[in-house]
């Protein structure tokens, strides 16, 4: 009799043993299945999250017409920067397919001004400092959203020293008034504060 509880208790063992196996192999086979409805779930549900801000959703081609420089002073180069800059921000920050056609988002527009002129006065009835300005007038059409287009003057500007001769500080500071330039465009046509 010993000797057949001894075998009855191996055996209850071994029943629970493949109970507890057979249970973890259900669990982890329900664990799988969760995976593998969130993959699919994930998957199939199409979300874009855009970490500049922008809102291009729907919108798959843009086009840049080159801005004409119409200012009383012509930069030369200055209408091609501009061009390249807006592009290569369209580019770098959507989703969006350039073309040189129609696009559904479009620019267009010209620079209406570039100066510069005495911000401060010195004692001495010197200036101090001098503000540099570009202003770039821009038409811009959503075709998808027409109330997000506009046609509206952007200016912006950078002051120097007047010590300074401007054409020693003229590129690096167009350079930074262009990028802002840009960014106002951009931020106006796709973030939408």
């Amino acid at each position: 009799m010993g000797y057949q509880n001894g075998l009855f208790t191996e055996r209850l063992k071994n029943m629970e043993l493949n109970h507890k196996k057979n249970i973890n192999l259900t669990v982890n086979r329900f664990f799988l299945f969760l995976f593998i409805v969130e993959v699919t779930v994930l998957t199939g549900c199409s979300v874009k999250y855009s970490f500049t801000g922008a809102h291009t959703q729907g919108l798959k081609t843009f086009n840049v017409v080159y801005f004409q420089n119409r200012a009383p002073i012509v930069q030369p180069g200055l209408s091609q920067t501009l061009t390249d800059a807006l592009i290569d921000k369209c580019k770098a920050q959507t989703n969006m397919k350039y073309v040189t056609g129609i696009g559904d988002a479009s620019f267009e527009g010209e620079i209406k001004d570039y100066n510069t002129r005495p911000l401060t006065v010195a004692a001495d009835a010197q200036a101090a400092t001098n503000r540099f300005s570009i202003t770039v007038q821009v038409k811009f059409t959503n075709s998808l959203d027409p109330t997000l287009n506009f046609d509206q003057p952007f200016t912006r500007y950078e002051d120097y020293n007047s010590n300074l001769d401007l054409s020693a500080v003229e590129a690096d500071l167009s350079n930074k008034i262009i990028d802002m330039l840009v960014e106002d465009i951009f931020n106006q046509a796709f973030v939408n504060w």
